[in-house]
């Protein structure tokens, strides 16, 4: 591994074969004892100011300064892109950034033979997913080879790519559409692809033009994601296709984090599609998450109901590590420490205002709730999410002023009706942690919820909740919050008089909140997990790189020798290895180990 600082930072933006890239180099301060360099790949996040995972990523960042980082965006639209980045620590050594968004025609011509390669592997990717599959016993034999057809179709495309130029235009074509449909109409496709019309046909084309983006950009090169130690895919999906290729082109160890699970994404998403439609997309998402897994040298879910989709999607057991992701507990401090409540009588709902979050059923809750404690009162402290939103907020301020009939008059303020709409930065919530504050029990009503970070802010502040059972919500609490069934109002009325009308229990189960929070659910320990799952990887993967002298010749015998002992010695205890086992192929690279402890010696 070279450990020699970097001496520039190399910025690059819109990078893709059909577009050369520009770039400014801008001085980068020495950094002392390089570890690593990694390769993080991000999807709609980081480095832009608005996206996904973009906090965690950037404490990520910051927090392991001793290693080197290249960033990888693809980013969504061209509105972030216009908003420009988050400035960037000094371990960013570069930044590269492609548009998911949209592609122009590379005007790439193929000849004969490269228009057959493309024919030929789209047609067998085209047939694996109109082939589908299953997960009993009966398929998984059929299923693995449907998963290396998979493989091969997909790499074959990137090679393609690699040696004529961009797939744009081929993915677009006609040739394609008309692949895509004889694998619909052939023996053995499912009943659901046979159905497809052209309609769908295109849909589904167009679709999988978006996602298999990334196999026409110039990142696979020596001087790209094959000169980083290892790739951090920070999602599945088309994320996860550049440490694909990396570690196929050029043997870099993957690591992939999900927070949310992409494939779980995609279920929930396009209600409206037609069968075929569903059918065709679900199996390519499920192939490429199953190629992903299989790939990756560690899989790092954000929690365990992400773990158990993993597993369902065929991850090994094995390969999982969860680390919970790492939050600012510092801004929570004061009002955990001192667990002062500005009004004992109140319940608080904090997040965003959306279908998912079923602020319906709280209503109905909170209403059952006033007949047992008439003094209490709701604060509703949100912004909605988009068009769809704001739209069921106006349905929430309706609900409301028809359940109190008699508290509906004057404005929506505490004081004046018992369900009060509000917004952080309100003279009496200036933040989000005054916030929580300004109730006795904090309430979360969703009835979909992936991690739910909202609670775990209340745990910090040292809040008793009342929480519906979904997601990993369950797992978070541990105990130390009331759980109920979603749609529930009866239950989430029943456990909410409970907690209002025992006042040493909320603090015991405050108190015994923020106490897991800070060991669970903090920044450092989230850092600190990376960091060692870094070294791992690396420690196991043998040394690829060239090092170089001061005139850029080769260094011969720079990199000592390494041995690799198949069996339990580096693989673990998983699987025992015959004693005579089959030679070793000429050619296939060792690594060295340290010794094992003798079982006499433990």
């Amino acid at each position: 591994m070279d450990n020699r600082p970097s001496r520039h930072r190399l910025v690059r933006i819109r990078s893709s074969r059909c577009e050369p890239s520009r770039e400014r180099r801008l001085p980068l301060r020495e950094i002392g004892g390089v570890l690593v360099r990694i390769g993080l790949i991000a999807e709609g996040g980081y480095p832009y100011v608005s996206g996904d995972a973009r906090l965690w990523c950037d404490r990520l960042v910051r927090g392991l300064d001793r290693h080197e980082f290249d960033i990888y965006a693809l980013s969504r639209s061209e509105r972030q892109e216009d908003e420009g980045w988050v400035p960037l620590p000094a371990q960013v050594s570069r930044v590269r950034t492609a548009p998911m968004w949209s592609a122009d025609d590379d005007g790439v011509v193929y000849g004969r033979r490269a228009r057959r390669r493309f024919a030929e592997h789209y047609a067998e990717l085209a047939a694996v997913l109109c082939a589908g599959g299953g997960a009993d016993d009966a398929s998984r034999e059929a299923s693995a080879t449907e998963a290396d057809r998979f493989g091969s179709a997909l790499y074959g495309l990137a090679e393609l790519a690699r040696d004529e130029g961009g797939l744009v235009g081929a993915l677009r074509s006609e040739a394609a559409v008309r692949a895509l449909e004889h694998a619909c109409r052939s023996r053995g496709a499912l009943r659901t692809a046979r159905e497809a019309r052209v309609p769908d046909l295109l849909a589904v084309a167009a679709h999988l033009e978006r996602a298999l983006r990334p196999l026409s950009l110039d990142w696979y090169e020596d001087d790209g994601l094959g000169a980083v130690d290892l790739c951090h895919a920070t999602s599945g999906g088309s994320a996860a296709l550049p440490g694909l290729l990396a570690h196929h082109f050029c043997g870099v160890p993957l690591l992939l984090t999900e927070y949310g699970v992409r494939l779980r994404t995609h279920y929930l998403a396009a209600p409206d599609s037609s069968p075929a439609v569903r059918s065709l997309l679900a199996a390519f998402h499920g192939a490429l998450a199953a190629e992903t897994y299989a790939r990756a040298a560690l899989v790092t879910p954000g929690n365990g109901h992400a773990r158990r989709w993993q597993e369902r999607c065929g991850a090994d057991r094995a390969k999982l590590r969860t680390v919970y992701p790492g939050m600012d507990a510092g801004r929570f401090a004061e009002v955990g420490e001192s667990a002062a409540c500005a009004d004992p009588d109140s319940l608080v709902w904090v997040g965003r205002v959306e279908p998912a979050k079923d602020l319906v059923s709280l209503l109905h809750a909170f209403a059952e709730v006033r007949k047992e404690e008439p003094k209490t009162r709701l604060r509703i402290v949100g912004t909605p999410a988009g068009p769809e939103g704001v739209a069921y907020l106006g349905h929430c301020r309706a609900l409301a002023a028809q359940l109190f009939p008699d508290e509906a008059e004057g404005p929506h303020r505490v004081g004046d009706n018992p369900v009060s709409f509000e917004e952080i930065g309100a003279p009496d919530i200036p933040n989000l942690a005054a916030a929580y504050a300004s109730g006795a029990v904090t309430v979360l009503s969703s009835v979909v919820e992936g991690f739910p970070i909202g609670l775990v802010e209340a745990m910090f502040c040292g809040r008793a909740t009342v929480s519906t059972d979904v997601g990993a919500v369950v797992e978070v609490i541990g105990g130390t919050g009331l759980v109920v069934p979603p749609r529930n109002p009866r239950a989430l009325a029943e456990a909410c008089v409970a907690l209002l009308r025992d006042p040493e229990r909320r603090e015991r189960l405050g108190a015994a909140a923020r106490a897991r929070a800070l060991e669970l659910f903090t920044v450092e320990q989230n850092v600190a997990a990376f960091h060692g799952i870094y070294l791992e990887i690396v420690s196991r993967t043998p040394v690829r790189r060239v090092v170089l002298d001061d005139t850029g010749e080769p260094l011969p015998f720079a990199v000592p020798a390494e041995a690799h002992v198949p069996g339990r010695w580096t693989e673990g205890p998983a699987r025992p290895t015959p004693r005579n086992g089959p030679p070793r192929p000429p050619g296939t690279p060792v690594r060295a180990t340290a010794m094992p402890t003798p079982e006499g010696a433990r």
